[in-house]
């Protein structure tokens, strides 16, 4: 077996279908997705992600297994926020940066990081890919590897292997079988169903209509308007967005129909719209921008729509981001998610793995807490707080 990292280019260095035969059925790890971000410049040269993905091969050149890699030189699009650890590394006179990350970029959704092909077997390839990564820390003294957003699978095996778990928390939604919008509502409490159902009238009766749009089904002027809303809310931030509009025209060409664009029109003109992403079985909700200021017009456009989309198309889960409370009285209940910490530095390992158990109470009295506000009636079943 050959284990080689892919600076430099990053995945345009290797195969599509070979690469896309791991990835499995996320969009996100798919080699259009990844190729594009580093096609247009989102990732590489002049930025903080640096791609240096990781492959195993067979002595016949087959692709066995992949790690997606990047050298960061901030903490920018990682949505761990590790800031603390790095001004703690400062004031000691130590570099944080760089550091590795096993991550998609800019996008906080679970799924596969160690990538092993289904006749390989897993713990060997997967050794060998962790080996390279950790190598490869130390020939660039970078301070750490993390591995954001690992499987639960994932994150146990990588904890096996001495990496640092932390966990966090964001809110997913899961399809009982719902045969309509209505029947998911007959779930709720009578007040808490109320309240939704006014939030979806005050869109209705302002005149507000909805389009679920797939890549292909958007025209350029329906994706300029998109972007336009995309960017506008990084700007109110004060930040650059992360992703340019050539990126959307290009995931939009290579991968269509793992794009749903939910866009809102009033009196015929896009006003707001919410960029997700979809699989066989989970809409991923990523990114939203609006141009109106309208009542519930978030509320309706981020979630009361997918959670539309997901029952009209089976799909068992929605993953609308990260953060937002408010998520929890629409529906959405709170979900464990994790990462993986190597720390080159014994000492600073040491330091945050008690800051991570210390955290790790705090995550869990959160989760609890916010599923005793979930708004369905007591005696109706709905997933607890994943642990």
């Amino acid at each position: 077996m050959k284990v080689r990292c892919h600076k430099n280019r990053g995945i345009l260095n290797l195969d599509p279908e070979s690469w896309n035969a791991l990835a499995g059925d996320s969009p996100f790890l798919r080699y259009e997705f990844l190729a594009a971000l580093e096609e247009t410049g989102c990732v590489g040269d002049q930025t903080s992600w640096q791609p240096c993905h990781i492959t195993a091969t067979s002595p016949d050149g087959a692709l066995l297994g992949a790690l997606p890699l990047y050298i960061k030189y901030d903490s920018r699009g990682e949505f761990v926020f590790d800031w603390g650890w790095a001004n703690a590394y400062e004031q000691a006179g130590l570099d944080y940066y760089p550091k590795l990350v096993s991550a998609v970029p800019f996008t906080p959704a679970t799924g596969r990081r160690m990538l092993v092909a289904d006749n390989a077997g897993f713990p060997e390839i997967a050794d060998a890919l962790l080996g390279a990564a950790r190598e490869l820390g130390r020939s660039l003294n970078a301070s750490s590897l993390h591995v954001l957003f690992p499987t639960d699978e994932q994150n146990n095996f990588l904890a096996d292997e001495g990496l640092l778990t932390r966990k966090s928390c964001q809110f997913h939604w899961h399809n009982d079988n719902y045969q309509s919008f209505e029947d998911f509502l007959s779930r709720f409490s009578s007040a808490k169903r109320k309240k939704a159902r006014r939030e979806r009238r005050r869109i209705t009766e302002a005149g507000i209509q909805f389009q679920h749009l797939s890549g292909e089904e958007l025209t350029n002027d329906d994706w300029d308007a998109v972007f336009g809303f995309y960017a506008k809310t990084f700007l109110r931030r004060g930040r650059s967005p992360y992703l340019s509009r050539e990126f959307f025209k290009a995931i939009a060409a290579s991968m269509p129909k793992s794009i749903v664009v939910i866009l809102a029109r009033y009196e015929q003109q896009p006003i707001a719209s919410a960029i997700c992403f979809r699989s066989s079985d989970t809409l991923y909700g990523r990114y939203w921008g609006s141009l109106a200021d309208f009542h519930s017009l978030h509320f309706e456009t981020c979630y009361y729509q997918g959670i539309e989309y997901c029952i009209r198309e089976g799909l068992r889960r929605f993953e609308p981001g990260t953060q937002g409370e408010h998520k929890i009285s629409r529906g959405f209940t709170p979900k464990a998610t994790w990462s993986n910490h190597w720390i080159l530095d014994p000492e600073f390992g040491h330091a945050v793995a008690e800051f991570l158990d210390r955290e790790r109470e705090h995550v869990e009295a959160y989760m609890d807490e916010l599923a005793e506000h979930a708004p369905y009636r007591r005696g109706v079943a709905f997933p607890p707080p994943a642990r």
